[in-house]
């Protein structure tokens, strides 16, 4: 019996990933894994202006978000903040006959300037599941499953780790154009 299979689509949100090892590392291995549209926000939007009805309609074209982005003042980037805004809208995603996104899913890939273990301990007083929760109420809100997150953190040694979360990103995704969610899918 054939898996079955979900088209994935990976918003790519990194405002320099000419200068991001992380980011393009993850992009990169999201590129190279069938079944997944990787689409770059800042690549087609240099502007800021969002075409939402292109972007709706690739929404629609896929069964499971996939949000990469840098974890920015412990928010989004500033182009992501505004496609959520402008994308999203009221009897399209939520609200009444607002269904579009009903059933699919979302998953967040998200970098930080640090070891995403630390959040929550010493001066970082929130860890980065609370941080993502406006997220989380987000999908919830639109209908979405969420699949929650997985993080990478820019370290002393990130050079040696690119590889290994290359790899372990496009399993994850790979599971998800399967339709697979593993039980530890959030254990990262």
């Amino acid at each position: 019996m054939p898996m079955p299979s979900k088209r994935v689509l990976v918003l790519l949100v990194h405002p320099h990933l000419e200068a991001s090892r992380i980011n393009a590392a993850l992009a990169r291995a999201a590129r190279d894994v069938e079944g997944v549209t990787l689409h770059q926000l800042y690549h087609a939007y240099p502007d800021g202006f969002i075409h939402v009805a292109a972007e709706q309609a690739l929404l629609l074209a896929h069964d499971v978000v996939v949000l990469q982005f840098p974890l920015y003042w412990y928010s989004v980037p500033p182009l992501l903040k505004t496609w959520l805004d402008e994308v999203l809208q009221n009897g399209w995603a939520y609200g009444q006959d607002g269904n579009a996104l009903h059933g699919k899913a979302l998953r967040l890939c998200v970098s930080s300037g640090g070891d995403p273990d630390d959040y929550g301990r010493h001066e970082q007083q929130f860890t980065l599941a609370e941080l993502l929760r406006p997220l989380e109420a987000s999908a919830r809100y639109c209908g979405m499953r969420y699949l929650g997150h997985v993080a990478y953190g820019a370290s002393e040694n990130v050079n040696a780790h690119l590889s290994d979360w290359a790899e372990h990103y496009a399993k994850q995704l790979t599971a998800l154009v399967a339709g697979d969610v593993p039980a530890d899918f959030d254990s990262r």
